[in-house]
């Protein structure tokens, strides 16, 4: 075999999966807000914990009690969507090593290609909705406990 139509097949073979090498760059970040995200609520959870201890007001409890639940909700929220945006990350990395071992097997495994490529993105979109919800939750949180606080003050 020649080595430059082996340097041409390999370096068509490097093109085809740059694309998918930035999208997982891209996962990578989104995973590392989310990820930020999940560490404030877990800051805001012990704030509050530590609040509790030490107060002996009864409305503030409630209150506090109410943002710790919403709190539980939208960790569990955001644990959803960082296991379905570290799978889609999983499966773009299979797609990229399924693209360099098509180009060496005599089978091709398009099908393969094409699935890996079709649950990384659904997993990507569940993400981004799970995301998004979370996003809208701590909103919608954020203006009640506004309100809760003008009323207490």
């Amino acid at each position: 075999m020649d080595s430059l139509t082996v340097i041409t097949d390999l370096s068509h073979i490097i093109e085809l999966s740059v694309a998918p090498v930035f999208l997982l760059a891209a996962i990578a970040g989104f995973l590392g807000v989310m990820s930020g995200r999940l560490g404030r609520i877990v800051d805001r959870s012990r704030i509050l914990k530590l609040q509790q201890s030490s107060s002996n007001q009864t409305e503030k409890e409630a209150v506090s009690q109410d943002e710790v639940k919403v709190l539980w909700k939208r960790m569990a929220i955001i644990n959803y969507a960082i296991g379905f945006c570290t799978t889609a990350g999983l499966l773009i990395s299979l797609l990229i090593i399924s693209l360099f071992l098509s180009s060496f097997w005599s089978q091709g495994i398009s099908s393969l290609i094409l699935t890996l490529f079709i649950f990384a993105m659904i997993s990507l979109v569940i993400a981004l909705i799970l995301f998004l919800k979370e996003v809208q939750l701590t909103t919608r949180t954020m203006r009640i406990l506004k309100s809760q606080f003008k009323n207490l003050s």
